[in-house]
């Protein structure tokens, strides 16, 4: 890399992070959202609750509106006060649909921008809990569930 794209992605990146710190002041989090390919699902994640002393939240295999939406409605509770557990099943208000609160037990595999925030290296990446959601009251594991299993991992079975 040459000093003048080195320039220019180092402005690119502050100019990125101010970005970052602006919508998490003003909305309380921000919405990292990570296209998929193939057999890698997408997923989505919150930036900006391990600031509330609360693990990031991350959602893999919807739509970016859908993500979107659940994300800043969970996100809205935590700011409200509510700290979400592990092993919780939370279903919000007219969605029809659950959402599992488990451990994500490796977030530094996923969550860069988080990290970058907070600036914090991988191996001690910010905490994060995987919001898994059903459908019809099916998780994945569960019979009935319609989806291949790649499009919701386990939490720990993301490979980057």
């Amino acid at each position: 890399m040459n000093e003048s794209t080195s320039a220019q992605l180092t402005a690119w990146n502050d100019q990125e992070d101010r970005r970052v710190a602006q919508i998490i002041r003003t909305h309380g989090c921000f919405i990292q959202a990570v296209s998929g390919e193939k057999h890698r699902p997408p997923f989505a994640y919150t930036v900006g609750l391990f600031g509330l002393s609360h693990p990031e939240l991350i959602v893999f295999g919807l739509d970016l509106e859908s993500a979107g939406g659940t994300l800043n409605w969970f996100c809205g509770r935590v700011r409200g006060g509510t700290d979400l557990t592990p092993g919780e099943v939370v279903e919000p208000p007219r969605s029809g649909t659950r959402f599992l609160v488990e451990e994500f037990p490796d977030p530094g595999s996923a969550l860069y921008a988080a990290n970058r925030h907070y600036q914090r290296p991988r191996e001690a990446s910010v905490p994060a809990y995987q919001l898994t959601w059903d459908v019809d009251h099916a998780f994945p594991w569960e019979a009935g569930y319609p989806y291949p299993d790649w499009l919701q991992p386990r939490p720990g079975c993301y490979v980057e």
